[in-house]
């Protein structure tokens, strides 16, 4: 008998299983990736980003359509990383804007959130290269409109859609030489058809295992609970958290009014709105006129109330509040002062990297960048805490660009400019060009044009035997990195680094920068350092601690 329609309930099985299988692969997926670089890879990026949707799915109390699609954009947008986690979180949010105010979806409802997923991430995307996760979408949705007009059976629509988007993904290689090269198929769109299987399998009944689903719910991805202030008499004895799904549009106007009524019948309060979701955290004596008043802006889902004067949990929560308070009461006296007019965001990895930074008077430093792309939800959170009109983020990382570029999208209180940093030096060289007494457009198109000027090498080892541009690697191998692609390969650290950096360097080369990671001795660096000088004299050579891990050194060249 034909299957014809999927109800909120085997939708959330299926998306569920989805993440699930995902979760499974993310190691397979890992592999495909071409650069054998100990990096954060593609399936650990996507496994992040559809964690954090189906953390959300899983909070969820009554699960209807409308709530499911919610919580796996909200989830998903804020939760991606890298820029397949980013593609996966946009295809997502385009497919759930679409189902969302269907009760039931059959075949003409997929078929057009398939389309819809589609032109969303594509959208998403500066330049969209084919062979990759945007091309594997995109024949599954082209398969999906054709299906819809033949056959009305999921039993046989969901296979059909999922087979043809297996045989574009086997073409994938012919659509990028790098991946041909390489002997793999694109690492995105195969994490995409590992979602799409996962979830075809929960459709036909078959058991899945949601150990790791339960296991990242159960590691607390709801509302993070405030510390609590040491008193010998605990002033507001319930610690109440909920999320408000609002009926219609929860402005800046409402949100005030609603953190102005928490104020007055309690402390602690966390009020976060994001789109149609309000999350909210209060201490107060009386959780039913928290609840109370919340119910005029909509539903609410995932209630907890506990009682903190329990005398078991007594000590932690007086340890905690204290830090919350201490945390409050330095973000009340931020807010009070006026915004400056520029701040500065960087993400960047490793104690002498960050020290850089600071001096050079970024405000925030984002802990990532290759070895644990942030997310959007960690841009955001930075976002928060610098208190200025316009903030200029440096990702450092190309695979962070798009995280960055999502969170501006998200925000709307502050003018976000995302200068599109690929590397750490790129990212230093942004701010040494940034000029205080310059208007922020002016800043904007020098620092783009200045981080063009800058070359980078980064060296690393290899992960495991590959070919690729003509080299052949092996597990082990010592590889320097330049900005578009692999420089040099050898056994010798030393030897493959100079090797990279004749490739760098010209007659026109003024400054070699040279930054040692966490496994590089100083004392092995200045006599390297010195090594390079005496190779390049007509060249400064500078050399600092970066302490990053995974790469020997990193080195620019200007």
């Amino acid at each position: 008998m034909a299957t014809k329609t999927i109800n909120a309930e085997l939708f959330t099985k299926m998306f569920l299983a989805g993440a699930a299988n995902l979760e499974a692969k993310k190691e397979v997926i890992n592999e495909l990736n071409v650069f054998p670089v100990p990096d954060g890879d593609t399936g650990t990026n996507m496994t992040l980003t559809i964690m954090s949707a189906a953390k959300e799915v899983r909070a969820l109390e009554h699960a209807d359509m409308k709530s499911v699609s919610k919580a796996i954009s909200s989830g998903s947008l804020r939760g991606a990383r890298g820029n397949s986690g980013v593609i996966l979180s946009q295809l997502l949010r385009g497919f759930t804007k679409e189902i969302r105010e269907y009760t039931e979806i059959d075949v003409q409802v997929l078929a057009a959130a398939a389309e819809r997923a589609t032109a969303t991430a594509y959208k998403a995307v500066m330049k969209p290269k084919e062979g990759t996760i945007l091309t594997v979408a995109k024949g599954a949705s082209e398969k999906a409109r054709e299906l819809a007009e033949t056959t009305d059976d999921l039993e046989v629509f969901l296979p059909g859609v999922i087979a043809y988007a297996e045989e574009v993904l086997e073409k994938t290689p012919e659509m990028l030489p790098v991946l041909k090269e390489a002997g793999v198929v694109d690492s995105g769109g195969q994490g995409l058809l590992e979602v799409l299987h996962g979830a075809c399998d929960a459709f036909q009944g078959k058991e899945i295992d949601y150990s790791a689903i339960e296991a990242e719910a159960a590691s607390g991805g709801g509302i993070k609970k405030a510390d609590v202030q040491p008193e010998t008499e605990i002033r507001f004895g319930y610690c109440t958290e909920f999320i408000i799904l609002t009926e219609k549009e929860f402005t800046e106007g409402q949100e005030q009014e609603f953190k102005g009524y928490l104020e007055s019948i309690g402390d602690s309060i966390v009020c976060v709105a994001d789109e149609d979701v309000v999350k909210v955290h209060v201490h107060t004596n009386d959780p039913g006129l928290a609840i109370q008043k919340a119910l005029t802006y909509g539903q609410l889902s995932r209630m907890k109330i506990d009682n903190m004067r329990e005398e078991h949990q007594e000590k932690l929560i007086r340890d905690a509040q204290k830090v919350a308070a201490q945390q409050a009461e330095k973000a009340k006296q931020v807010k009070k002062k006026p915004r400056k007019p520029v701040g500065f965001i960087a993400v960047s990895i490793g104690k002498g990297m960050n020290e850089i930074f600071k001096e050079l008077g970024v405000d925030y430093i984002i802990e990532g960048g290759q070895t644990m792309n942030p997310s959007t939800e960690d841009m955001l959170t930075a976002i928060d805490q610098v208190h200025a009109d316009h903030i200029f983020i440096l990702p450092n990382n190309k695979n962070i660009v798009l995280a960055a570029k999502q969170a501006q999208s998200l925000t709307k209180d502050k003018d976000i400019l995302v200068i599109p940093t690929k590397t750490v030096p790129q990212g230093i060289t942004a701010v040494i060009n940034y000029m205080p007494d310059a208007d922020i457009d002016t800043n904007e198109e020098t620092m783009l044009d200045e981080i063009h000027h800058v070359k980078t090498g980064q060296v690393t080892y290899a992960v495991r035997d590959t070919h690729i541009e003509d080299k052949e690697i092996h597990e082990g191998d010592i590889m320097g990195i330049g900005d578009e692609g692999i420089l040099s390969v050898g056994r010798s650290l030393e030897a493959t680094t100079k090797e990279m950096l004749a490739q760098m360097t010209d007659e026109e080369t003024e400054l070699i920068s040279l930054y040692y990671g966490e496994d590089v001795r100083e004392e092995d660096a200045q006599k390297f350092a010195q090594e390079i000088a005496e190779l390049y004299p007509d060249a400064d050579v500078d050399m600092h601690s970066g302490g990053q891990p995974i790469y020997y050194y990193i080195i620019s060249v200007e």
